[in-house]
């Protein structure tokens, strides 16, 4: 397995991260030995980084995780660096209500990590999305305070913009700042992406195969449960959907061509994207995973990556990638 580092401050992980979120929320039912088994077959393969949310089915991924690693080697699990996003609030129901990025809130909400993942650190920890009500140096001081604690290793950001990234940056070290980028959400690569490269801080990309949409596994007649997000988000949506499946035809051409499947062309695209830049990869199962990790195999020559630049362009997909009410908490989108 290949390794990255994170920025010049943070520790050298995997080239691919796993990111677990599916194997609790947001994307259906999900099987709870596969996910185990899968997290176990990702450790094996010398995946490092295991990337949740404390809010990600309120707690059930951590524990979730907090399981595997305990079922796990012990060669394995002492090489597992944990990830982990905080401050999104939510109600029993499952509703969303804001963040907090309170000093305070920040110390409860890594209490609580630390007990569900049965480990004694974080490796790195992020609030998700910024709070509005509280300025980044508050929240980032807070978790470098957890640093000198002992109970955090680094300090990453989440969905934030440039302005937001340089004062965090300028509070305390940063490792990485985590995320979307794909070949249909490369916002980033205007100012943010520039920003993160000056700093010496890296990026952990989610999102790479568009939640399953430029996977080519996603089909045109795919029914999705209410409680999925895709359900309600607007690339997955009538026309938007139609016209998104188009691009990744195209893309599947090349991916043909190359001998390769449509998703392992689309996370070595963000692979060529530079060292600075680590994939997360969202494989629920380890049939995912092992067709994931062949992307590591995948060498795109430039025609190569020409031929993709032209079957999907920048801004080339159809709408945005989270619902409106969302879009608003992207501090990355202002």
């Amino acid at each position: 397995m290949r390794t990255r580092n994170l920025g010049t401050t943070g520790p050298a992980v995997s080239a691919l991260g796993l990111g677990c979120m599916g194997m609790s929320a947001l994307y259906g039912d999900a099987d709870r030995a596969e996910s185990v088994a899968t997290i176990h077959a990702a450790l094996e393969a010398g995946v490092t980084l295991l990337d949740t949310g404390d809010f990600y089915a309120m707690g059930h991924n951590e524990m979730l995780i907090g399981e595997a690693l305990r079922g796990a080697p012990a060669a394995l699990r002492e090489k597992a660096l944990t990830s982990v996003k905080f401050g999104a609030l939510r109600d029993p129901a499952g509703n969303w209500s804001g963040y907090d990025g309170r000093p305070a809130a920040v110390r409860n909400f890594a209490a609580y990590s630390l007990q569900r993942l049965g480990v004694d650190h974080i490796d790195v920890y992020r609030i998700a999305r910024l709070d509005p009500d509280v300025p980044i140096e508050e929240t980032v001081g807070a978790i470098a305070e957890l640093i000198e604690k002992g109970y955090v290793r680094h300090i990453g950001l989440s969905e934030v913009g440039a302005e937001t990234i340089r004062r965090a940056a300028a509070t305390a070290p940063i490792a990485d700042l985590q995320i979307e980028y794909s070949l249909i959400s490369r916002g980033i690569e205007q100012d943010i992406l520039p920003t993160t490269r000056e700093l010496g801080i890296a990026v952990t990309a989610y999102g790479v195969l568009s939640r399953g949409l430029i996977s080519g596994h996603f089909t045109q007649d795919r029914r999705l449960a209410a409680s999925d997000f895709r359900a309600h988000s607007p690339r997955f949506q009538g026309e938007n959907l139609q016209h998104n499946l188009n691009l990744v035809e195209a893309l599947r051409k090349i991916a043909q061509q190359k001998g390769v499947t449509v998703a392992q062309t689309a996370i070595a695209w963000v692979l060529s994207r530079g060292e600075d830049i680590v994939p997360l990869v969202g494989a629920r199962t380890r049939e995912r995973l092992g067709e994931s990790l062949g992307a590591l195999d995948v060498t795109l020559e430039a025609a190569d990556l020409a031929a993709i630049e032209e079957a999907v362009p920048a801004d080339a997909a159809a709408g945005d990638r989270y619902p409106s009410a969302q879009m608003a908490h992207l501090d990355s989108e202002r």
